[in-house]
């Protein structure tokens, strides 16, 4: 009688269908070696994301006025409605084929009263999921373009601004820059040569204009002579005696290559050569008794104004070269100030040029970020990228899920025998008849002597057979009408 009650009542209970979908999760066609993603979520975090999305009120309240259901509820509190229809929703993740812990697809089920409903609204469903993933893949990969080109342009900010030091550097540092410390050093080692050619020159000019000024002297000593009838060269004498005595001092404590020596060697090469010039004059006719403003005077006064146009010459050659001397050393003065200045421009430039090579270098590795990540965003609005694909769609449910007749007969089955255990221990129990000596001796605590035992009337076994036979009979035929109700039920499922 329980199995009959639950079998029967099963058949009762509403069927509910349940239609499944399997999703594939697609990796992008293009090969990530061309086209890196710019967004990467864990899938179980992107269906659960997107879950979240497609249960929100508003698209769940759509789905139950486009299908009517659950219209008792809708009648009587909406909410309860919408959390059933959540429930009734289900997302299971599927892991690749021999690679554990690897998701690779996921599976969507819905439960309704009707097979095609269930059907209709998983695909609707389905759908959704599809869209939704589409949508949220592009708009992330949308939100990492913008982020990263908002990055980009502060990035070219700051390297335009540090380009912009740097130049302001190299503009209000020019000549001390270590770039051009080599040229700065050629061009000093240029001018302190000019400066030794020009002191040389100063040099020569000064040991010129004394010998000039000796030469004018002794010519002018040579014509008072001449004027007074004297025919000797004191004064020429005496200075090459000098000059004598000095290089033979030197030749004594220097090489016959020092300059000193060189010097007074031509010196008094120059004198004698004077001197001999001076004797000729006088040997064609100089004397006193010229007189002055004759044709031979002028003779005599021409040697002396060349000496002293030439010693002119000679001090303007002195004063141009002193003057380019001095331009010369205040340009070596300058380069030496650049030069010295240069370990403190270098130290300098090597901040700033520290701080723009990490803004170059952070602006480079941003673009190429941002253009990678708008070949990814193209390839999200072209639906290249990762992408669902629905590999089975939503299936037509043959059968219910719910409710399981089967279980339930053979829980039936099982409550049975446990009621009819029961009742048997109860009836048990409750009977006060004595079957036993034992009970006997143990309730009128006397011993027994016979016992009478019982002994049926052909009439008691036929009714005891009768009923046996009854009883088996009905056994039977309960029997055969569970295995027929349950193979009915499991050919039903």
């Amino acid at each position: 009688m329980c199995w009959l009650l639950i079998w029967s009542g099963s058949w009762l209970l509403p069927s509910i269908y349940q239609s499944e979908t399997v999703v594939l999760v697609e990796q992008q066609k293009v090969p990530e070696e061309y086209v890196v993603a710019n967004v990467s979520v864990d899938l179980q975090q992107r269906l659960e994301g997107i879950r979240q999305q497609i249960l929100g009120r508003s698209r769940l309240q759509r789905i139950i006025d486009q299908f009517q259901l659950y219209r008792d509820a809708q009648k009587t509190n909406p909410d309860e409605a919408i959390e059933q229809m959540r429930k009734d929703i289900k997302t299971e993740l599927v892991e690749s084929p021999g690679r554990r812990g690897q998701l690779s697809a996921f599976k969507i089920s819905y439960t309704a009263p009707s097979a095609r409903l269930a059907q209709q609204v998983n695909a609707q469903i389905t759908s959704l999921f599809i869209n939704q993933n589409i949508e949220e893949q592009s708009q992330r990969a949308e939100s990492t373009t913008e982020f990263l080109s908002t990055e980009l342009e502060g990035a070219r900010a700051r390297l335009a601004e540090q380009e912009a030091k740097v130049k302001q550097f190299k503009t209000g540092n020019l000549g001390q820059l270590p770039s051009q410390m080599d040229s700065n050093v050629r061009i000093l080692s240029g001018m302190q040569e000019r400066q030794h050619n020009l002191s040389q020159s100063v040099n020569r000019a000064q040991e010129q204009k004394l010998y000039l000024e000796s030469l004018l002297a002794q010519y002018r000593t040579v014509k008072v002579e001449a004027e007074n009838g004297g025919t000797s060269l004191p004064g020429v004498e005496d200075q090459l005696a000098k000059l004598k005595q000095e290089l033979a001092d030197d030749q004594t404590k220097y090489t016959p290559e020092h300059p000193d020596v060189v010097r007074l060697k031509k010196l008094v090469a120059r004198t004698e050569k004077r001197r001999d010039e001076i004797k000729a004059n006088l040997a064609n006719g100089t004397t006193a008794s010229t007189p002055v403003g004759t044709p031979r005077d002028l003779q005599t006064m021409t040697p002396i104004l060349q000496l002293e146009g030439q010693l002119k010459a000679n001090q303007q050659e002195i004063a141009d070269t002193k003057q380019e001397l001095r331009r010369v050393d205040e340009q070596i003065a300058t380069y030496q100030a650049r030069l010295n200045g240069t370990p403190i421009r270098e130290q300098q430039l090597a901040d700033l040029t520290r701080d723009y090579d990490q803004s170059k270098a952070n602006y480079d590795s941003l673009l190429k970020k941002q253009m990678q990540s708008q070949l990814a965003t193209n390839l999200e609005k072209r639906q290249e990228g990762e992408q669902f694909r629905i590999v089975d769609p939503p299936s037509l449910p043959n059968k219910p899920i719910s409710p399981d007749r089967l279980k339930l007969s053979l829980l039936g089955i099982l409550v049975g025998l446990v009621a009819g255990i029961g009742l048997a221990v109860i009836a048990e129990a409750s009977d006060d008849r004595v079957r036993t000596e034992e009970e006997i001796v143990r309730i009128a605590n006397l011993r027994i002597l016979a016992g009478i035992p019982h002994l049926p009337t052909p009439d008691e076994q036929r009714k005891q057979r009768r009923r046996k036979a009854l009883e088996w009979s009905f056994a039977g035929l309960m029997l055969l009408v569970m295995v027929a109700a349950n193979t009915f039920t499991s050919l039903r499922r």
